[in-house]
């Protein structure tokens, strides 16, 4: 477009000062230029009469060398937006109809509604003395579900074609253990002998004790297990923009989190900036605002987790050379502080279930952060959940 508009101005300001009485002029004295060359050129002697026979253009003209050169440039401009916008959309685009990618999630719903009447009845088809329950609550997310499946089979599918991928995704997603523990106990039985009497004894019994335990790993920590970084590329790249379908799963439990509930906006201090620490951590960190959140990711190909994205900022900012850490990791090698600066790092617990510390985030002052949430956003770490998840602020060791 920029080619388009550029080679636009300049025919259009040739063509404006070819109406002034002097520039007309200069045009017919150019003119007179190329037929008095083509007059030679043609090996005809340089009289009036021949050079009005010859031709008023010049195939070596450099005004039309220069037209030439913005019209291709202009071209090229064209072609690369083009190329950049219909290849950018069409890859991070769901390419399977959406009837089929609708049937898939409704197919994956099935197996979590038989996983469901399965646990819901189980005292009904078991039978066993005493039961314990340790049970995840049943759940996906459906654009990851989409995303996922797009991203390993590379382009259009049709429900039918990932039915056994599906079934694969739902035995990795949920992992259900029963164990029966048999104990040997003794009740009271009242017996008669020869004689009529009776008399109590104390006779065993097996006594079973079953306990039921269901993990949902969380759909959206496969990716990383079942894919080679291009597969994990192509799986974040949809992610990025919900396959450019936002509205497929409009009455998904999950729109508020991708569309109504958009991360909040926040704007750095220019007085932060001041220090160039700082300044080359935040100018790393916000390259990737929005970049979605991947489990296990740790580059912009593949997009990041929490602790992936830390890493790749310390290190590619050139203040930190930390290398590939997990959240602990990174909490090992910083100091704590208990006065926070612009630039320190920021630690949480509990935020899913996994010993010691689970997330970690930039701070930036006034109580924002800059993390690999879902997508990668600022967020207040005055919120109750923030607050609730809490850990310590440390230091990390900066060249």
């Amino acid at each position: 477009m920029e080619g388009v508009i550029r080679l636009t101005i300049f025919i259009g300001y040739v063509a404006a000062i070819s109406l002034m009485p002097d520039i007309k002029r200069v045009y017919m004295y150019h003119g007179a230029e190329h037929k008095c060359i083509n007059c030679i050129e043609q090996g005809m002697d340089l009289t009036v009469e021949n050079v009005r026979k010859s031709s008023r253009l010049h195939k070596r003209c450099g005004t039309s060398f220069l037209l030439i050169v913005m019209l291709i440039g202009g071209l090229q401009s064209c072609s690369a937006l083009v190329g950049a916008a219909g290849g950018g959309v069409a890859a991070s685009s769901y390419q399977s109809e959406d009837a089929d990618i609708l049937a898939a999630e409704a197919a994956y719903c099935a197996l979590e509604a038989e996983l469901q009447e399965y646990l819901d009845t189980y005292e009904r088809t078991h039978d066993y003395d005493e039961y314990h329950y340790d049970l995840d609550e049943i759940k996906h997310d459906p654009y990851v579900l989409a995303s996922i499946l797009s991203a390993l089979h590379d382009g259009a599918w049709t429900a039918s074609e990932v039915h056994g991928t599906l079934q694969m995704l739902f035995e990795k997603q949920y992992i259900l253990t029963e164990t029966v523990v048999t104990e040997v106990c003794y009740r009271t039985v009242t017996r008669t002998d020869s004689e009529g009497n009776e008399y109590e004894v104390e006779v065993p019994y097996n006594y079973y004790i079953c306990t039921v335990e269901l993990e949902n790993f969380d759909l959206s920590h496969l990716p990383v297990y079942i894919m080679d970084e291009e597969t994990l590329s192509k799986y974040a790249l949809y992610m990025s923009v919900l396959g450019n379908k936002p509205e497929l799963f409009g009455d998904s439990e999950y729109i508020p989190k991708y569309i109504t509930n958009r991360p909040e906006e926040y704007e750095i201090p220019p007085s932060a900036m001041e220090d160039e620490t700082f300044a080359a951590v935040i100018t790393e960190a916000e390259k990737y605002l929005g970049y979605p959140y991947v489990w296990g990711g740790s580059s912009p190909s593949t997009s990041f987790d929490c602790s992936g994205f830390v890493s790749w900022v310390l290190t590619n900012s050139g203040v930190c050379n930390t290398g590939r850490l997990g959240a602990q990791g990174l909490y090992n090698i910083s100091t704590p502080v208990s006065n926070p600066q612009p630039g320190d790092l920021v630690f949480f617990v509990g935020t899913y279930d996994t010993p010691g510390v689970s997330h970690v985030g930039i701070y930036v002052g006034n109580s924002m952060m800059i993390h690999c949430g879902d997508p990668i956003s600022y967020s207040n770490l005055n919120s109750s959940y923030w607050q609730a998840h809490f850990y310590a602020y440390a230091r990390p060791p900066y060249n």
